[in-house]
């Protein structure tokens, strides 16, 4: 019996993952295929006529099992994959696009779909049935439904080959993460380099088989090497590797992949009739347009850069007059910039580790989302997960009523890629009068416990975690109808504001209290370490703002125009990257080869949305500054408002509610330091 083909006969219908073997999932994948077609057809020869119910709502719940089987498979080919798990999926991509443009293509289906769309105003919708009938349609016309037979044709191929260069691109930047290796055999060559770092590569050696000390390009050892190593070559070494990932004309090299990824979007575009790639996403946007984009990126250089550029004089004259650097390189940024800001503010990311115990952190989250939700995090033993490092679970609000399911996985391993991120497992939805609660999960790569120190987290991984936990709260409070409004299924340049918002509680004394201990002592952060946190928070926000602007720009610079004569990856990037540059280009160093976010996520033309997102989350927390950091009043707008409300309404319409006017970027700029 496949497990993949029943309902789940688990506690809270959670995923059986110890029972799933890999040669389930394609014949899975088959079978849901084969019951979402049947459930299509019964909607196509429905001999009623068309209305909301049998029709926009019929085809929005069809397809449950089917989608439940992706997102267990597709979350596990990120963060647990094998050569097993990443064959099925070249296997499984091009069936679910197949099956994605046969129903997209179904003209039937569509003509139904029209004629409900065509009487909506007659009809008494609510705000989120008009929002769904509007994507329903849209999903149709945006994705070649009005097309003529031959240019269905050429669509379904171009998605095909799509589906398949996106995995390629996301396995080659994984093999060439693992790949890199930096043995270090001499204990001086590691002179300035943490303990803890130390310790944490003298144990990976060791399990390795091997003597001396190792680094990897997975964040938790990258980042600390970067940082603190002295010795400029070894620091350039692994710069090198960092930035050369899928760009050596070896097996793995994306630079034909990235080539061929933006030709094939711009085709699509415009056998859709768009002008660009950029435009066609864009479409469903808050930005609206890539000129809207260009404006707002180019604004934020304009005032930024000036300060970039002081910023980076000042830290090339500290280098100079410190160790006689003539010219600063990409491989001192992070060593400069920790040594100066060290000074500066007498502040060492080492001495507020002791203070960040992944443990600790966990449950300063949990804390404040009470505080803010009503929400209870309990550990939850007897549900199933994918790898033994997974923590489970059961999140409760003030009525003890289930709220979510929730899994969170900290630590890098092989079979996973690097990063961060927030997916789910089974989405938020009302079905049969009983409202489905939704399976969230959080995936990190945080510094792994060592044998004399349990794991102690930089404040820049703290800011990860409070990140992907603001997405995870946009899933679990999720209370939509429809499952496809749900949760995080809003406008991509909206879907950041959670998250980046939670973020803000780390820079505050009355939420850092509830969290911040030290590990051996239990002692609480010095309050002179908290000021001296906020006094950082500004350091460095030009060249920052410059480094986003700049992916925003490359972004940009791939799918806002047509690319049918690029034929040089590095020379294109150059050329885009000219006017935000601050460091000297390194001959064998690419950006775009590795560039996961816009050639395998779902960020394609949408990179700027960080910063975009950025504006809103400094507004809106502005007025929780206002009332107060833990003001319920305020915390129940944005969760009615916001968090709740997925994608049923506009986003800035939600926004509006919340908080009573449209965003302002003075916030933002004020708290970056950018503008006084």
């Amino acid at each position: 019996m496949n497990i993949l083909n029943t309902y789940f006969e688990t506690p809270y219908n959670t995923a059986p993952f110890s029972q799933i073997k890999n040669e389930d999932f394609l014949p899975a994948f088959k079978n849901a295929m084969l019951l979402a077609r049947q459930e299509i057809n019964k909607i196509v020869e429905n001999s009623e006529i068309p209305s909301f119910e049998n029709t926009i709502e019929a085809l929005d719940y069809s397809g449950d099992q089917l989608s439940r089987i992706s997102s267990l498979f597709f979350n596990l080919n990120s963060a647990e994959t094998n050569p097993e798990i990443q064959g099925i999926a070249q296997q499984v991509s091009p069936l679910l696009s197949e099956f994605s443009n046969d129903i997209t293509l179904n003209e039937k289906l569509f003509e139904r779909v029209k004629a409900v769309y065509d009487k909506k105003h007659t009809l008494k919708l609510s705000v989120e049935q008009e929002t769904l009938l509007t994507k329903k349609y849209k999903g149709f016309s945006r994705n070649g439904a009005n097309l003529n037979a031959t240019d269905k044709l050429r669509l379904r191929e171009i998605d095909k080959q799509l589906s398949q260069l996106t995995l390629k691109f996301g396995e080659h930047v994984l093999e060439e993460t693992n790949a890199f290796e930096l043995l270090i055999e001499k204990e001086s060559d590691l002179s300035g380099l943490p303990d803890g770092a130390k310790e944490a590569a003298k144990q990976l050696a060791e399990s390795k088989n091997k003597t001396g000390w190792l680094f990897t390009l997975d964040y938790p050892s990258y980042i600390p090497f970067m940082t603190y190593v002295d010795n400029r070559e070894l620091r350039k070494a692994m710069s090198i590797a960092f930035g050369s990932k899928a760009f050596k004309e070896n097996t793995f090299d994306n630079q034909a992949h990235v080539l061929k990824i933006a030709k094939l979007r711009f085709e699509r575009a415009n056998l859709l009739g768009y002008s660009t790639h950029a435009h066609f996403v864009l479409e469903e946007r808050m930005a609206e347009t890539p000129e809207n984009v260009s404006v707002f990126l180019d604004d934020l250089l304009k005032k930024s850069m000036p300060a970039a550029k002081q910023e980076f004089n000042t830290l090339q004259n500290y280098a100079k007059q410190k160790d006689g650097i003539a010219q600063l390189q990409k491989w001192d940024a992070a060593y400069y910039s920790e040594k100066l800001k060290q000074e500066l503010f007498d502040l060492d990311d080492e001495v507020l580790k002791p203070y960040f115990k992944l443990e600790n952190v966990i449950e300063g989250a949990f804390a404040i989302a009470k505080k803010l939700f009503g929400l209870e995090f309990k550990t939850i033993k007897n549900i199933d997960k994918y790898h033994d490092d997974v923590l489970t679970y059961e999140v409760v609000d003030e009525n003890k009523n289930l709220v979510s399911i929730f899994y969170a996985d900290f630590f890098p391993r092989a079979g996973k890629r690097n990063g961060a991120w927030m997916t789910s497992f089974k989405s938020q939805c009302v079905r049969n009068e009983v409202n489905e609660r939704p399976h969230v999960s959080i995936v990190c790569n945080f510094t792994k416990p060592t044998k004399s120190k349990p794991s102690l987290l930089t404040f820049n991984e703290v800011t990860t975690l409070f990140h992907e936990f603001g997405h995870a709260l946009h899933g679990m409070l999720a209370n939509t109808v429809y499952p496809s409004l749900s949760g995080t299924s809003v406008y991509w340049d909206f879907v950041e504001l959670p998250s980046q918002m939670l973020e803000n509680w780390c820079y505050e004394k009355e939420a850092l209290a509830m969290f911040a201990k030290h590990y051996e002592t239990n002692e609480m952060i010095p309050m002179d370490l908290i000021d001296k946190i906020k006094k950082t928070a500004t350091f460095h926000q030009g060249m920052q703002t410059v480094r986003q602007v700049s992916l925003g720009m490359l972004d940009m610079g791939w799918h806002a125009i047509d690319p049918s004569d690029i034929t040089n990856v590095k020379a294109h990037e150059e050329a885009i990257l000219k006017s935000t540059a601050l460091y000297p280009s390194v001959k064998s160093t690419s950006t775009s080869t590795s560039f996961s976010h816009i050639f395998q996520g779902g960020y394609s033309s949408g990179y700027y949305s960080y910063k975009w997102a950025e504006v809103l989350d400094a507004d809106a927390f502005d007025y929780f500054k206002e009332k107060g950091i833990f003001n319920t009043e305020i915390a129940q707008k944005f969760k009615n408002n916001i968090l709740s409300k997925g994608g049923t309404e506009n986003p800035m319409v939600l926004y509006k509610k919340f908080r009573g006017k449209a965003p302002s970027p003075e916030a933002l700029l004020k708290r970056a330091g950018l503008v006084k």
